[in-house]
């Protein structure tokens, strides 16, 4: 049980700092926060990388480990929703990254760099994609718990 519970801990800290970061990221996705905003957002965007890769990392641990086990789990058509929504969200993540990416190389040419004003509204309209769609997983984890799906 305890640990279950520490996984299950662990996994809620890295949800937390991954909307952490995501917040960040659609707060600093503003004309009026740039030019200094262009370069940091790459590294904010390193961190929100990092920290779905601990929330996958943890959720794994969670299926292999966890008091529910593999089978239960597998067999939830909820978890395959759960897991169809982390998918969606990392391919919407793409093109912002890739922004950031560029906004920094950019940035480092030209100290004034400011995007385009419709370059910031697409990748912030991917990072409020994101946003809505992520509200959706713990939605999954609690149905997902108490068995629902199966």
């Amino acid at each position: 049980m305890l640990l279950d519970a520490t996984l299950a801990a662990a996994h809620f800290i890295a949800i937390f700092m991954l909307i952490t970061f995501l917040s960040i990221e659609t707060v600093l996705c503003k004309r009026d926060w740039m030019p200094g905003a262009a370069a940091r957002l790459a590294r904010y965007d390193l961190l929100y990388f990092l920290m779905a890769m601990l929330v996958l990392a943890t959720g794994l641990a969670r299926l292999f480990l966890g008091v529910h086990g593999k089978d239960f789990l597998l067999a939830n058509p909820v978890f395959h929703a759960k897991i169809t929504v982390f998918v969606v969200i990392a391919a919407v993540s793409i093109y912002p990254t890739r922004r950031f990416q560029a906004w920094r190389k950019a940035a480092r040419a030209d100290a004034g760099f400011v995007p385009q004003p419709e370059d910031l509204k697409r990748v912030r309209s991917c990072l409020m994609v994101e946003t809505h769609l992520i509200v959706l997983m713990p939605i999954f984890g609690a149905l997902m718990a108490r068995g629902i799906g199966l």
